[in-house]
Parts: structure tokens; C-alpha cells; sequence
């Protein structure tokens, strides 16, 4: 047996239980690992929320339900298997046809109005060596289309605004494929890239379909564009058309017929039960956040800019790569998060404020973020393999203090992130689906932040062994080149091939090359320098969000752990029962009362074995959190539990 994980450092410890192994296979093949044992952590072996759908997703597809929200409160396989329970209820396999509604961000876009609207797309060109089979091709697209039924859905334009219709199987075309042979001519480049824009400028919001192809044939291999519109695709849809696509084309290849995983519910259900949760009381709870942000962007200073100039198009467009090495690209996955409990997104916006305020000086910038979209708000309803557009669009506020320290750094922008209400899913809800849209004060919107970014996660791993890889070649113009910019500053952020790459989209009409050449340099300066601290912290360190008890702030539970530094490592605080601080109080009356002392006696026939014995006691403590709990009580008159991972 291996004598431990190479990933975390933690001893490997084999599965025991149906789920332990199933979790374990799970892991394995999301997280592209040989081992996985029970005492590994997600987040330590390079997980991430979208890495986090996958699991789930293929935990469904194994027979067991689990919660997101469980995998993230228990990273470790051992503490997350009891919290799998066998599917009792599968999303209906029919085919989905009809009305659907609109979801935010489908509002979000067509509330830009745009002067062609049909041309913005998601694309990808996929190349394999020995060439693809037109009818194995067409076999795999036709069930796909089929299968994901968001793929089949139409915009109509009506003077109310846009409505949307997912079409039966049977009514009009699923998806076009060209050809283009180029195995006969040397150069072709320019001409596959012209034909590529072509197919991505024809698309027809209102006819369909949304699905576009182009299979280009050349003497060193095979180059198969894939362009979908962006209002029934999204960046987690890719990973699951990726893996069916491979699949399929795998299982057809042989003369087997096309297997898909089950669908699980359908964009269509989603989209209803989002707009009815838009309306219950409990989503109110989250408007006074975002009201309060909407403050924030009305007081938010503009960027610094080289050229005063409004208007800038896609035509107007520069693009610059920021890239990190292989190993630094590693240790960003696998070993920074161990020092504050932290996710890649905390870390990539911890270096983005920084480099922002060492740039331009602000020590408050709003951010737009890309969120998934798919949180559990709604439980009943699972999203993991289901394609559409659910992205969430939210504002972020990023604080980078002059007179703080990069820990401080990392662990407000963690904690501030924590904060945000269902990480930014409701935001839209509240802005385009809520009663208060309807009277359109969520609409009397401050002006939107500058700053996008958006952390795409590893983005070529669902390809692997299928002989597909991304093609070297361009996917085309995704987006007509007269639609305006929508942010002064776009980034990108993905990790492909082993290498975190970051774009930063901007305007020549706004910024000379040299000024964001120097903002790219501050980015990577910035991030290399949180990976060097955060790999060479010893110990972990908690914030407030990791710990069970709510409100403290971040300095407050630094003091708590600096006070209780000589008995032990902190790993979470608890309030007290009721009962508990009736106990407390009459032992801080009277400390010599032995009024709540237990005890136990045994007689042992025998020869006590001390080792074992101890031994033994080792085990209990490290299995019961109670046995390492200490009371405090300097935190605003109220009495607190303090857990040690282990005492001094």
C-alpha cells in the first residue's frame, strides 16, 4: 500500500465503506489522480467549486446523493461519505419541450440590446490526429442535441422583450455540420479562419438552430469546430459536452450505440423554480446586501485611463496573456490552501486588488465576478449535468488596505467573498426575476463595475484518452466586432496544458500597450508573491468563516488564537448550550465546587498495559472534538468553546 499521499502529505488510508470507495473512484477520475485516500482533502489535491459539480454530478451517476455544500463543509473523504445517501429520485429522462423561462443573465443580455445579437457565441475547435468520421460525428452531435434540451431552444423577439422556446426533437434542424477539405492545399490558415467566422456570424436566434459545426479536413489531421450561442451554453456545460462528446464518439467508433449519463433536471425546471424563488420571503433577506453594494458602485472611483474616450467596440479590442510557470501553476492547486483554508478564486483576487492598488492607488475596487450559477438554493432541484447558460453576473468589493499585510490581504478577501449571499446567485434574482424588478427599482442600478474577471478552472482535463485535443488553431470571431466593450478592463483567467494563463481584454482607444503591459507584470508579481507566502506557512491559520461560531471578526479570532497559542492549534470555536454556560457560571463562582465533576471507576483483573491504554486515549481525543475543548470568556461577555487540533 502506498505509505502516503504525494499530494497532501496526509498518511493513505484505504477505503472501508461501499461509499468511502465510491467517493474515492469519484475523486480519482475528476481530479486525474492514481490515489486518493480517505484522509485527503478536496481542496488540498487541486479542487475547485467547478471540479466540485463534477464530483458531484459523478456521485449521482455512481447512485449516491451529496450535497455541494456538504463537500465543502468536509473536504476529507473519510468525514464526507456518511453524508451520501442513495438516489431516491431521478430527474425525468423524457424529452423537454415548450415556454421556458428567462434566467437572469439571459435577461442581463438582452437588456444590452445589441445590434446583432444572434453573433455571440461559445465555441471550441477540437483536432484529432488520425481525422474524425463524418457519420460517427453526426451519430454523437444527434444525440447530444437530443439529450440536452437547452440545445434546442429558440429566442423570439416580442414587445414585451425576448421570449424562449425549447423545441421538440422533431421541429426544425438540431445542428448544421460544413465541411472544408484542405488536404490538398499548403496553406490554409487564413482561409479556415475566414470560414470559421462565417459559421459563427450565422447564427439565427429565432429559427435555430443554436448549434453550429464546421469539420475542416487537412494532410497533418482533422480540425472540428464546435460554436454554440451563448444564451444555452455556459463554461460548466462545456465540461459535461466535452466528456459526452468523447464518450460518445469513443462508444460509437466501436459500433456501440451512444450512451449518455442521466440527464439530471431539465434548464426548463430550473428557470421556473428560480423565478418562484425569486418571490418567497427568503430571498428579501438577501436585498439589503445588495442594495448596500449598489452604494458602493455609486461611490466607486473610475479607473485611471490613458485616453478619455466612451464608446469603445470589439473592433477596438487588445488582448494580453499573463502566464505562470508549470510549478508555480502546481503549488496554486495543490499546496498554497493549507495555510488559510482558501480556494484558487481567493487567492487570484487577493493578487488582482493588490496589483489594482499598487497600479492606480484605490484601496476599494469593484469587480464583476462569474459565478456557475448553480448553488443549491433550490434543494430539490440538481443542476450537476445539465447544460444551458446559468452563469451568475455579481459585483465584488475588493479591499487592499495600504498598512496591511498580505495575510491580511488573503484573509479579508476570503472572508469577503464568504460573505456574499449564495455566492452572487441571488443577485441577479433580485435585480431581474424579484417583485422589485417589476417596479424597477432593482433596475435604478448604479453604474455597472469596470472590472470583470472570471476563473474558468481547468478547462482541457475532460478530453483526456479520447484522442481529441484542443486544435492550435483559432475558433473564430465568438462575438460581432461592432458590439461595444462592456468592461473597461475583461479578465480571464484558465488553467490548460498544466498552466494558469490570464487574458486581459482592453481598449486601444482607452489604453496604450505599454500601461497594461505594466498592470499584467504587477498581476504576476503579485500572485507569485501569494503562492511563495502561502506555501511557506507552517502552520494553518483559520478566519472566521471556517469556524462554526458566527460573528467574530478576523482580528478578533487572531486574538483568541494568540491567547490560546500555549495550549494548542486552534480548529474551530463553538458557543456554548444553554446548559453548558449554567455549568460555566457556577464554576466561575466557585472553582473549587465539585458539583459537575464526573468521574468513572473500573477494576482490571489483570496486568494494565499503560501503552495500550494511553494509546487508546490518544484515539478518543482525536475522535471526540468535546475532549479537546477549552472555555473562553473574553469575547464580549460571551462565553466560547475553543476546539485544538492537538494541545501542547
Amino acid at each position: 500500500a502506498p505509505e502516503g499521499s504525494l499530494q497532501t502529505g496526509a498518511d493513505y488510508a484505504e477505503p472501508r465503506t461501499a461509499q468511502e470507495r465510491a467517493l474515492v473512484a469519484v475523486w480519482q477520475s475528476v481530479l486525474g489522480l492514481q490515489t486518493v485516500g480517505i484522509l485527503d482533502n478536496f481542496f488540498d489535491l487541486g479542487g475547485d467549486s467547478i471540479k466540485a459539480i463534477q464530483i458531484v454530478s459523478r456521485a449521482f451517476q455512481a447512485g449516491y446523493k451529496l450535497d455541494m455544500k456538504d463537500l465543502f463543509r468536509y473536504p476529507i473523504v473519510a468525514t464526507l461519505a456518511p453524508h451520501m445517501h442513495e438516489v431516491s429520485r431521478m430527474a425525468d429522462q423524457g424529452e423537454v419541450s415548450g415556454e421556458t423561462a428567462l434566467l437572469p443573465i439571459q435577461h442581463w443580455f438582452f437588456a444590452q440590446e445589441r445590434e446583432r445579437p444572434q453573433h455571440f457565441n461559445q465555441a471550441v475547435m477540437l483536432y484529432r490526429a488520425e481525422g474524425f468520421n463524418e457519420a460517427v460525428v453526426r451519430q454523437v452531435m444527434d444525440h447530444l442535441v437530443k439529450h440536452h434540451d437547452a440545445l434546442r431552444t429558440v429566442f423570439h423577439q416580442a414587445p414585451a422583450g425576448y421570449t424562449a422556446w425549447t423545441r421538440p426533437v422533431e421541429e426544425g434542424t438540431l445542428y448544421t455540420l460544413e465541411t472544408v477539405d484542405y488536404r490538398e492545399q499548403e496553406t490554409y490558415a487564413e482561409a479556415l479562419e475566414a470560414k470559421v467566422t462565417e459559421i459563427q456570424s450565422s447564427m439565427d436566434l429565432s429559427a435555430g438552430p443554436l448549434v453550429k459545426l464546421g469539420w475542416f479536413r487537412t494532410a497533418e489531421g482533422d480540425h472540428l469546430l464546435i460554436a454554440i450561442h451563448h444564451l444555452v451554453v455556459d463554461g460548466v456545460s462545456w465540461r459535461i459536452l466535452f466528456e459526452d462528446f468523447s464518450t460518445g464518439y469513443e462508444q460509437a467508433s466501436k459500433g456501440e450505440p451512444v450512451r449518455l449519463p442521466y440527464k439530471t433536471d431539465s434548464f426548463q425546471a430550473w428557470a421556473r423554480e428560480l423565478s418562484s424563488y425569486a418571490n418567497r420571503p427568503e430571498a428579501a433577506s438577501d436585498e439589503v446586501y445588495w442594495k448596500q453594494l449598489e452604494q458602493a458602485k455609486a461611490e466607486a472611483a473610475p479607473l485611471p485611463k490613458d485616453f478619455t474616450y466612451e464608446g469603445s467596440l470589439n473592433a477596438d479590442s487588445e488582448v494580453l496573456t499573463v502566464e505562470w510557470t508549470e510549478a508555480e501553476t502546481q503549488q496554486l492547486l495543490k499546496q498554497v490552501h493549507r495555510a488559510y483554508n482558501t480556494e484558487v478564486n481567493d487567492l487570484l483576487l487577493t493578487a488582482l486588488g493588490t496589483a489594482l492598488y499598487n497600479w492606480s492607488g484605490q484601496e476599494r475596487v469593484l469587480v464583476n465576478l462569474e459565478g456557475h450559477g448553480r448553488e443549491a438554493i433550490l434543494p430539490e432541484v440538481d443542476m450537476t449535468r445539465t447544460v444551458g447558460w446559468f452563469t451568475s453576473l455579481y459585483p465584488v468589493l475588493l479591499e487592499t488596505g495600504k498598512e496591511m499585510t498580505l495575510a491580511q490581504r488573503i484573509k479579508e478577501t476570503k472572508e469577503g467573498l464568504r460573505r456574499i449571499p449564495h455566492k452572487g446567485l441571488t443577485y441577479g434574482t433580485w435585480r431581474y426575476l424579484s417583485p422589485a424588478s417589476a417596479s424597477d427599482e432593482a433596475h435604478t442600478i448604479a453604474a455597472e463595475p469596470e472590472i470583470s474577471f472570471n476563473y474558468l478552472g481547468q478547462v482541457d482535463q475532460d478530453l483526456q484518452n479520447s484522442g481529441i485535443a484542443l486544435s492550435p488553431y483559432s475558433a473564430g470571431e465568438t462575438e460581432d466586432a461592432h458590439s461595444p466593450l462592456q468592461y473597461t478592463l475583461d479578465l480571464n483567467a484558465m488553467i490548460s496544458e498544466g498552466t494558469l494563463r490570464l487574458t486581459i481584454a482592453y481598449s486601444r482607444k482607452q489604453y496604450r500597450k505599454e500601461t497594461l503591459e505594466r498592470v499584467a507584470g504587477l498581476l504576476q508579481s503579485a500572485l507569485q508573491e501569494v503562492i511563495t507566502h502561502c506555501v511557506a506557512q507552517e502552520q494553518p491559520e483559520l478566519t472566521p468563516s471556517d469556524v462554526s461560531f458566527k460573528g467574530l471578526t478576523t482580528r478578533e479570532l487572531e486574538q483568541i488564537a494568540k491567547q490560546a497559542a500555549h495550549t494548542g492549534d486552534l480548529e474551530n470555536v463553538y458557543a456554548l448550550t444553554p446548559m453548558q454556560k449554567g455549568m460555566l457560571f457556577y464554576n466561575l463562582m466557585d472553582s473549587q465546587s465539585g458539583a459537575y465533576f464526573e468521574q468513572a471507576s473500573f477494576d482490571l483483573r489483570g496486568h494494565f498495559n499503560i501503552a495500550a491504554f494511553a494509546a487508546s486515549l490518544d484515539v478518543l481525543m482525536q475522535r471526540h472534538t468535546v475532549l479537546r475543548t477549552n472555555f473562553y470568556s473574553g469575547w464580549q461577555d460571551e462565553p466560547l468553546q475553543v476546539v485544538y487540533r492537538n494541545k501542547r
